[in-house]
């Protein structure tokens, strides 16, 4: 057992060294850090990938990151910050300081170099823009005036665009010789005269093909063009939905003005499953790196809502002072009630957001999901309302009173139910985010309804 248990300890080392730097090799850094050792420093981070050096300063203590950023200074690999949390980002940008931020930019892929800047403040992004050559600043400066978390802010301007007389050896020809191509692509994009993709040709198959085959007899017309102004959550869907490795972005006349490749998909999946996660909580991706009065400002805001949402609930109560006078029981049993309701409604909110995101529900099938909703709700409401029914006749040798739970049980979580399916999509509908707002909502009305018709019930059948 021992022999199997270090056997899989090693096994958890090696795959930590494989896909991420250790922690021994943190702590290491840490001590020559401590100790001033900078040649031992950078032996420790030259063989790290740009993304481990990003934990590595995301790890450390803040005084020991400064130090690391002035080693690192000379030789500063632009990607890490791609991979830095925004905060950790922030404090990086502004002790590198302008004009080097400005160099590390121009070395970046223009997807890259976008969404490094777009984070920036007004101030900061006129500043490093100015230190910029004047061809790559115009067209960043082009891609910022499209919405933020648009395609044109994700795509990449570089690409490969060829014209369908042209032969497989012609391409092939073009691509040896030109220097500006893309860092990465997988796909070339046939264009007309007017520079309107009209169909793509994937590498793996123009390396097929005789160097004589014509590209208009090769080409892929089913190309699926996305607008540049196209919401980023759409882009995804659309790359899940087709399985895209790459799709040309066009303008609003349809000509191509850059790509999106499916590495920079995967980064908005991760992003806004992250970002719905924590809103789920009231909280945001960046709280672990906030400074300690920032995190606390953030986290009472939403707090206060539940607070509010408390007071509601506690002044239904006290309507039903003199019946929980009466009878004990009730105060001991009436949480069940919203808690129930309350955990019901959130599984329906949580599946309700999900399709809402996918594209998976909307107003042709909303009636369907409700009316499944509500039949869920009923089944689960009669199953635990029997169930707790049961024990509380048991428990207080009351019947009515069992029966009373039971139906409070069965009537808040087919309310729930209910509203778990419509308040998200209202809530949508306003423009606002169900992923933040409707659990609220919905919790608030669960808690006030589950009191309310509890001791609404135990009022009128049993005191």
């Amino acid at each position: 057992m021992v022999e199997k248990d270090s056997h899989l300890n090693r096994e958890s080392e090696n795959h930590e060294t494989l896909y991420g730097v250790s922690q021994e090799t943190i702590r290491e850094l840490e001590k020559t850090l401590e100790e001033g050792n900078k040649d031992a420093v950078q032996h420790l981070i030259a063989p790290l990938h740009a993304a481990d050096v990003a934990v590595v300063i995301e790890y450390i203590s803040p005084q020991l990151r400064d130090s690391l950023i002035e080693i690192l200074r000379p030789q500063f690999d632009p990607y890490i910050f791609t991979h830095l949390n925004e905060i950790v980002r922030e404090e990086v940008i502004e002790q590198l300081g302008t004009r080097d931020v400005a160099e590390a930019i121009g070395r970046l892929k223009s997807d890259d170099a976008v969404a490094l800047i777009e984070d920036l403040e007004e101030d900061q992004q006129r500043k490093i823009l100015e230190y910029i050559p004047l061809s790559d600043r115009v067209i960043l400066e082009e891609v910022l005036t499209y919405p933020e978390d648009s395609a044109a802010r994700l795509m990449q301007r570089e690409i490969v665009c060829v014209p369908n007389f042209w032969t497989v050896e012609e391409a092939l020809k073009y691509m040896t010789k030109e220097r500006n191509l893309p860092e990465k692509f997988y796909d070339l994009f046939v264009v007309d005269p007017k520079h309107v993709p009209i169909g793509g040709v994937p590498l793996s198959l123009l390396l097929r093909q005789p160097p004589s085959t014509k590209i208009m007899d090769i080409m892929l017309v089913d190309i699926k063009k996305i607008p540049a102004t196209m919401d980023q959550e759409d882009v995804a869907l659309l790359f899940q939905k087709y399985g895209l490795v790459s799709a040309p972005v066009v303008d609003s006349a349809g000509r191509i003005i850059g790509m999106i490749t499916v590495d920079d998909v995967v980064d908005v999946i991760e992003e806004e499953a992250e970002k719905d996660i924590m809103h789920l909580s009231r909280v945001t991706e960046s709280d672990f790196y906030e400074p300690l009065l920032s995190t606390s400002y953030s986290r009472i805001r939403w707090l206060l809502i539940t607070l509010i949402n408390t007071l509601l609930a506690a002044t239904v109560i006290s309507q039903f002072q003199p019946t929980i006078q009466k009878m004990v029981a009730l105060a001991v049993l009436m949480p069940i009630t919203t808690a129930m309701g309350g955990n019901a409604g959130m599984q329906v909110v949580t599946v309700t957001v999900r399709a809402l995101a996918t594209r998976e529900l909307g107003m042709a099938n909303m009636s369907r999901a409700i009316r499944k909703e509500v039949l869920v709700g009923l089944i689960n409401g009669i199953v635990f309302g029997g169930i707790m029914g049961t024990i509380a006749a048991f428990w207080f040798s009351d019947p009515a009173l069992g029966m009373v739970l039971g139906g409070a049980l069965v009537f808040n979580m087919m309310w729930a139910a209910v509203w778990g399916v419509i308040l998200p999509i209202l809530i949508e509908k306003m423009g606002m985010d169900p992923a933040i707002s409707a659990g609220p909502f919905l919790t608030t009305t669960t808690d006030l309804l589950g009191f309310a018709i509890f001791l609404g019930l135990a009022w009128f059948f049993l005191i």
